[in-house]
């Protein structure tokens, strides 16, 4: 996990642990959460893809119409599939349950393990990553080490006065606490993702680009998601789980919605330019049009769009749910190669 979904989560932590003993923070986990992920995959996947795009026709003087991603990725893929579909359980049910929680958490163990499995191709280093990475092994982990831990302390401690600062700022200026929360910490913790995924993107790397988004929007699936309900029993909630208020059910099934169209379109494991510019389209639109109708109005219209994306993709369907609990092919075990076509 990069920094940037470290302190997402930080920051969404504290609100849920918080919402155990003042359930007006209640709305706020929710709000960071949704927001993290609508930016994450409204804007930064179709950024990626399009700045992929134009880069390969600088390079090759011609149109390119979709990028292909390597096909190791169907693996993660599929994770974020398996999860996306279980993320529709929370706005059916109006919480996050405890046992989906520990279910998610569960998953994302799993998950871990069965990328630790597969071969990665040797990095490249550039920067002081490759001068720790020149190190004797026993200097370079202990350097590792600290760092992390560093980043960790670092970060645990400037939760909750940044999450405070959020909700102060908004009252003071008149600015809706819960809108600064969804979109604001969002976008300083995603940044670091946002920028890797574009550094690759510059570098001819696009599918690598669009796997480090995949690989964030699973974590904030499983890991994320399941850990709310865990930090709000710890800060005094109900053994029950988080409940979800209307305002926040309507937030989760648009995020729902959002990433099963990504998946969808994501099926052939090649992300085509309608797909970048419909979803950055959409996700313009929500701030355009606010509103509880409009909101379920975008659901209807990412449902539509998925359901075709996904009767155009069906035969990679099963394959892709399929692909988490396959032993690693050839093709995955494979280091992966760049590919904008």
């Amino acid at each position: 996990m990069g920094t940037g979904v470290t302190s997402a989560y930080a920051v969404d932590l504290y609100f849920a642990y918080t919402a155990g003993s003042d359930p007006t923070y209640v709305a706020y986990a929710a709000a960071n959460m949704t927001g993290s992920n609508r930016l994450l995959l409204g804007l930064g996947w179709s950024l990626v893809v399009l700045l992929s795009l134009a880069i390969a026709k600088r390079r090759t003087g011609r149109t390119v119409r979709e990028l292909v991603l390597d096909s190791g990725y169907r693996v993660e893929l599929g994770f974020l599939a398996i999860a996306s579909v279980v993320a529709f359980t929370i706005p059916a049910t109006g919480q996050i349950s405890l046992v989906l929680g520990f279910a998610l958490l569960g998953f994302f163990v799993f998950y871990l393990w069965k990328m630790s499995r597969a071969e990665a191709g040797e990095p490249h280093l550039v920067g002081p990553a490759a001068t720790i990475g020149a190190l004797p092994q026993r200097p370079r982990r202990t350097l590792v080490v600290v760092l992390f831990l560093f980043a960790a302390v670092v970060i645990v401690a400037s939760a909750e006065p940044f999450a405070q600062g959020l909700i102060a700022t908004g009252k003071q200026f008149g600015v809706d606490e819960f809108l600064l929360v969804q979109w604001l910490a969002p976008l300083a913790s995603e940044s670091p993702e946002f920028i890797v995924a574009i550094l690759f993107a510059v570098r001819g790397k696009g599918d690598d680009a669009i796997g480090t988004l995949i690989s964030s929007k699973v974590n904030q699936w499983t890991l994320l998601v399941g850990s709310l309900p865990i930090a709000y029993l710890i800060g005094g909630g109900s053994a029950g789980g988080l409940a979800l208020d209307a305002r926040q059910i309507e937030e989760f099934l648009l995020t729902a919605t959002q990433t099963l169209l990504g998946v969808a379109a994501l099926l052939a494991l090649r992300f085509p330019r309608w797909a970048a510019w419909t979803l950055l389209g959409l996700f313009a639109v929500q701030f355009a049009l606010p509103g509880q109708t409009a909101r379920y109005a975008l659901c209807g219209i990412y449902l539509v769009i998925a359901l075709a994306a996904l009767i155009r993709n069906r035969r990679h369907i099963l394959p892709t749910l399929l692909a988490p609990f396959r032993p690693p092919s050839d093709a995955e075990r494979a280091p992966a190669l760049p590919h904008n076509s």
